[in-house]
C-alpha cells in the first residue's frame, strides 16, 4: 500500500474541499475527528459482527470496504492537517494485535481517536497518537480481512468518487 501516494491525493482533495468551500482559515481539525468517529460507527454497523440481538450477523462486505475506505480518509486528512510526515516509515503498520473478534479492534481505533482529540485539547503529543489511530485501524483492517491491495484500490476509487461529487456541487 503506498501511503505516500494516498497522503497526496488525499491534501489534493482536501485543498480543493477548502477552496471551494470557502474554509480557508478554519480549524477543521475537530471536525474531521467526529466525521471520522462517524465513519467508523457506519464501517461497524456495516460489519454487524457486535449485533448479538440479531440473526442476520453477516457483514455486507462491499459496503464494509466502502466505509472502512471513508475513515482512511478522514484518518488521511487528520494526519495531513497537523502535517504528519507522509513519507514516515509505516513499517510498523506490518505488526498488528490480533483481537478476539472485530469488536474489540473497533473499539481499539474509537479509543485512539477520542486519546488523540485529549492530546489536542491539552497541547499533548499529537503525532505519536496519530500513529496510534493508524496502527489501530490497521489492525482493525486486517481483523476483517481487507489485503492493503483492496484497501489502496477501494481508497483510490472512492477519491475520484469524492471528486466528482465536488464538481457536481455536493
Amino acid at each position: 500500500m503506498n501511503l505516500q501516494k494516498m497522503f497526496k491525493m488525499q491534501a489534493e482533495l482536501d485543498r480543493r474541499i477548502i477552496r471551494e468551500k470557502g474554509l480557508e482559515g478554519r480549524d477543521l481539525l475537530p471536525g474531521l475527528i467526529l466525521a471520522l468517529q462517524v465513519e467508523l460507527a457506519e464501517c461497524a454497523n456495516e460489519w454487524r459482527g457486535f449485533k448479538f440481538w440479531s440473526n442476520d450477523q453477516q457483514p455486507r462486505e462491499e459496503k464494509l470496504l466502502e466505509e472502512y475506505v471513508d475513515c482512511l480518509h478522514f484518518i488521511l486528512s487528520i494526519g495531513n492537517h497537523i502535517k504528519y510526515p507522509s513519507n514516515y516509515n509505516m513499517d510498523i503498520l506490518n505488526r498488528a494485535i490480533f483481537y478476539d473478534g472485530g469488536v474489540n479492534a473497533f473499539l481499539a481505533v474509537f479509543y485512539e481517536v477520542s486519546a488523540f482529540h485529549v492530546e489536542l485539547e491539552t497541547g499533548g503529543e499529537v503525532s505519536s497518537s496519530f500513529v496510534e489511530i493508524f496502527m489501530r485501524f490497521n489492525e482493525l483492517g486486517i481483523a476483517l480481512d481487507f489485503t492493503p491491495e483492496q484497501i489502496e484500490q477501494a481508497y483510490i476509487d472512492k477519491n475520484a468518487v469524492n471528486h466528482k461529487r465536488q464538481q457536481e456541487g455536493y
